[in-house]
């Protein structure tokens, strides 16, 4: 798992169990559910960077919203596969950043995505500067030190 203190590149990778409410009739995960586990996932990288949803609202005022989003679905998943989430960002720009995600089962890739987020302002919703110190942890978990 991805850290303030791991080496730069390394990808962040989140546990995640499928249950029965993510799947249809033939216990095949629903597209749209990936969505959710990239967000949980994301969501808990950030955690892991040491900042929380509450945080960046409430001290910083700020959110992320999605832009953008690429995934293509490979393999199907299916009720109760053990599957790993990875969260590895690969850009970053004054108010955007861009992952790079995949969802596996074992070492088999089931879909891969690429998400463009944007910080935004809680008030204003218009595009604002990640927080410095946010900026560092996530410059440092891409290789670059803002």
């Amino acid at each position: 798992m991805d850290s303030p203190s791991s080496p730069p590149g390394t990808i962040f990778t989140l546990p995640v169990r499928v249950y029965y409410q993510d799947t249809d009739a033939g216990g095949v995960v629903y597209h749209s559910t990936y969505l959710d586990f990239l967000e949980r996932a994301r969501y808990e990288w950030l955690r892991e960077l040491g900042f929380d949803i509450h945080s960046l609202i409430q001290t910083y005022k700020v959110i992320f919203m999605i832009r953008s989003l690429d995934i293509e679905y490979l393999k199907p998943a299916v009720l109760d596969d053990l599957l790993h989430v990875s969260v590895q960002p690969v850009e970053l720009g004054r108010s955007r950043i861009a992952f790079a995600q995949q969802v596996l089962r074992d070492s088999i890739v089931l879909a891969r995505a690429t998400v463009h987020a944007v910080c935004v302002g809680t008030e204003s919703l218009k595009p604002a500067s990640f927080p410095v110190p946010l900026r560092h942890r996530i410059g440092h978990a891409i290789g670059k030190h803002p």
